[in-house]
């Protein structure tokens, strides 16, 4: 009842403060989901889903984003310049609103270039895997390879000592 008494600028200001306070248990869920997903980067045969749960977080920071930049961009005129008359009392109060919102604004990025690095990592954890089958399977090639060319050319031979009549050695 108290920001009733203060004017309507202050009961504005205590809204915007209790939303973006709700910004920061958010925040820190988001901050924590890359780091599991990194645990199991190098795990053999967890790629796909590692890419599934990356684009999953890359979109819930996205809907954060979203929801932070307009509320930044409206919060920071509320704070300097000219302002309605019923928050001139309570610029300064805006102030710390927008504060809060440019720190969220900027672990924002912060996740969004960690996921990001997480995404590389990931793909080249995908070529990397590609490159050792890739190995092995020419291995196998060439060792087939030479088991065929011998047995062909033990049978070249066979045939030409049959055409030159040495077969009954």
């Amino acid at each position: 009842m108290s920001e009733l008494n203060q004017g309507a600028g202050f009961v504005l200001y205590a809204l915007m403060d209790a939303v973006v306070d709700r910004y920061f248990p958010v925040l820190d869920a988001l901050e924590t989901e890359p780091e599991n997903i990194e645990e199991h980067i190098f795990v053999k045969g967890s790629a796909r889903s590692n890419i599934e749960r990356l684009y999953v977080l890359k979109r819930k920071v996205m809907t954060l984003k979203h929801a932070v930049a307009p509320l930044m961009e409206d919060t920071g005129k509320l704070h300097r310049g000219r302002v309605p008359k019923i928050c001139t009392n309570t610029q300064e109060y805006f102030r710390d609103d927008y504060d809060h919102l440019n720190h969220i604004n900027s672990s924002i990025d912060t996740i969004r270039d960690t996921i990001a690095t997480a995404i590389q990592v990931n793909l080249s954890m995908v070529t990397i895997e590609e490159s050792e089958v890739t190995k092995r399977l020419a291995a196998w090639v060439g060792l087939f390879a030479v088991a065929t060319a011998f047995t062909a050319s033990s049978q070249s031979f066979s045939l030409i000592a049959r055409i030159f009549g040495f077969d009954h050695w």
